[in-house]
């Protein structure tokens, strides 16, 4: 008999990383895979679904105009626990820290139905780093039936906790399964972007950046552009790249501060498949993003982590990563650094990546089928 598995997801960086797990699950003859949606981010998650071709079974479409966590929480739990109760899977999987991750298990132990946390047991051990991310993902992890940690790091964390050893289980970062997929794709079709012309690099290196934490906003938001403005400025050999995100709390400093400056691209969010192609195409990239920290490696990419501390270590550990915060100078120092040392550029683009190669879907299949009832 097929086991039935419901995926919940909400947001782009849960498509990203489950649209492996779904695919796989859906090609399985072993198993009946259905898909239900919160739409916690709306076009961002579409956006995504388009990229993989995936349809929802369920799209529960919760997104409201600045809503709070609260709203969102009480339309997530609602949401999924009346779809769970018509449909009757035997096994939810979520995904990693979110808002819909956290309520969507909350909303499967409710209804009895065992808990698959992929990416389960990354941690900061500061629950104001990431901000409410790392809450979120340490309240699954104890009614999960099924803990798929993607690094023996993430293992160590979940046995620390007590968490029972039979539920743990290491696949690696299903990120790195999507990122394979989508590599080929993009290498193939390069595809277009909005704002920026076929040859806007022209001959330069191009630092690409992603900045949108929340614990973040206000002062060190605008450290963290003052310090690109003045690596662009100081660097004519290089171009950047800042897909903006659409909350204010971002726009505002970062069209204040690094707009209308010469050889700086402050362009829309982009699809999966642009991204990728940015990411291809750079020499830097400096994120405050986790799953940027995990597809970079693989894509033999320096990354500079605008964050204090972060649940994703691996990468740090591995030589592949630097922790700059949102201090100008660091940021200015480290970033001058890899533009004028080849050797520092080498150590930090080349080496194998931490997060897996690939087959972390394949693996959370075989255990689901192994391990289900």
């Amino acid at each position: 008999m097929k086991k039935r598995v419901s995926l919940i997801l909400g947001t782009r960086p849960e498509a990203i990383k489950m649209a492996p797990v779904y695919l796989t699950l859906k090609n399985d003859p072993r198993m009946d895979v259905s898909l239900i949606v919160t739409a916690q981010h709306r076009q961002m998650l579409d956006q995504v679904l388009e990229v993989f071709k995936i349809i929802p079974d369920y799209d529960l479409n919760i997104m409201r105009q600045n809503q709070t966590l609260s709203q969102v929480s009480a339309r997530v739990i609602e949401g999924v626990q009346k779809t769970l109760a018509e449909h009757k899977p035997d096994a939810v999987l979520v995904h990693g820290d979110t808002t819909t991750c956290l309520f969507s298990a909350l909303a499967a132990f409710y209804e009895k139905i065992p808990i698959g946390h992929v990416e389960a047991g990354l941690r900061t051990y500061n629950y104001n780093a990431p901000w409410p991310e790392e809450m979120n993902r340490r309240l699954v992890d104890p009614i999960a039936r099924w803990c798929f940690a993607p690094t023996q790091s993430s293992v160590d964390n979940l046995i620390k906790e007590n968490i029972p050893k039979e539920n743990i289980f290491i696949t690696g970062n299903t990120i790195v399964d999507a990122l394979l997929r989508v590599q080929t794709i993009v290498r193939q079709n390069k595809p277009k972007i909005d704002g920026l012309s076929d040859n806007f690099m022209e001959g330069r290196k191009l630092i690409l950046v992603t900045g949108h934490r929340r614990e973040s906003f206000g002062g060190p938001f605008e450290e963290l552009c003052y310090a690109l403005r003045q690596i662009v400025e100081e660097n004519k050999n290089v171009v950047l790249v800042y897909p903006v995100h659409l909350n204010p709390n971002v726009q505002k400093p970062v069209k204040k501060i690094l707009g209308n400056i010469d050889r700086v691209f402050l362009i829309e969010p982009v699809g999966y498949l642009q991204f990728v192609h940015l990411m291809d195409l750079s020499y830097i990239i400096i994120t405050d993003s986790g799953g940027i920290q995990e597809e970079a490696p693989s894509l033999h990419k320096p990354v500079l982590v605008m964050r204090e501390t972060t649940e994703r270590p691996e990468a740090v550990q591995s030589g592949l990563a630097k922790l700059v915060g949102t201090s100008r100078e660091k940021i200015i120092n480290e970033t001058t650094l890899l533009l004028t040392n080849p050797e520092v550029y080498k150590k930090m683009s080349h080496g194998k990546n931490p997060y897996g190669d690939g087959t972390a879907s394949k693996s959370i299949a075989d255990v689901l089928y192994d391990t289900l009832k």
